[in-house]
């Protein structure tokens, strides 16, 4: 795929990471490529180790490729360095992943409120935005709850209001309902679905789970370190 020659909202270019495990390399992204449209839902199937955290790394610049190029909404992030890089993902991606990642010594609603500390938003303006989230996610009477006083599916609303709350381009999810039960699982995912697309935003999903998978536009497989575009049922 020619970089830049078509309007995609996100796009990945012939991307390449391998690392080293003792006295071995091993590749785990092998030239893959594929491009997405603004507001897409995009579920990456794959088995466990075959890369799919890493590719997620990759996209949002938390590890740079060893070869290739990824662009977001007009921006080659690999022409960004390491600082430059840093600020791109705090005003630009939020994250969701399958442990919460959220800070106990913190409230609800100050783990909502940080993403926004983090590009400069006065006090005021955090509390009242991440307020505002934590009641689209049902949580308006947790504020000042701490997360260990939460259910798992609790803390993955509070995770999913805190990358939402400023107002990022794309949403990553890594196994976000991995860490849930079946039923949990597919509330928090509607609610992911929901708010995202209600929002205009790109959501990629990483899962080994065929029936999370269902909620996405597209559909592909990360296979021998390339992404393949499997036809949904």
């Amino acid at each position: 795929m020619a970089l830049g020659t078509r309007n995609e909202f996100i796009i990945l270019d012939n991307l390449w990471k391998q690392f080293q495990e003792g006295n071995k390399k091993r590749e785990v992204l092998r030239g893959t490529g594929a491009a997405f449209q603004r507001g897409e839902f995009i579920a990456i199937l794959g088995k466990s180790g075959s890369g799919k955290s890493t590719l997620l790394n990759v996209i949002s610049g938390i590890d740079e490729p060893d070869q290739g190029d990824i662009k977001i909404n007009g921006q080659l992030l690999t022409q960004l360095d390491e600082y430059q890089r840093t600020i791109f993902r705090r005003q630009k991606i939020g994250f969701v992943f399958q442990f919460f990642n959220l800070i106990p010594t913190l409230t609800v609603l100050e783990n909502v409120s940080l993403p926004l500390e983090l590009v400069g938003a006065e006090m005021k303006e955090a509390v009242e935005r991440s307020s505002a989230m934590l009641a689209e996610v049902g949580l308006s009477d947790r504020l000042n709850t701490f997360p260990e006083r939460l259910s798992g599916g609790e803390q993955q609303r509070v995770a999913i209001a805190r990358a939402l709350v400023h107002d990022p381009l794309v949403v990553l999810a890594d196994e976000p309902t991995g860490n849930l039960d079946e039923d949990t699982g597919e509330q928090v995912l509607n609610l992911l679905d929901k708010l995202t697309r209600q929002a205009g935003k790109n959501l990629i999903m990483v899962t080994h789970s065929n029936e999370n998978a269902i909620y996405a536009d597209r559909l592909f497989e990360l296979h021998a370190g390339c992404l393949v575009e499997l036809e949904k049922h």
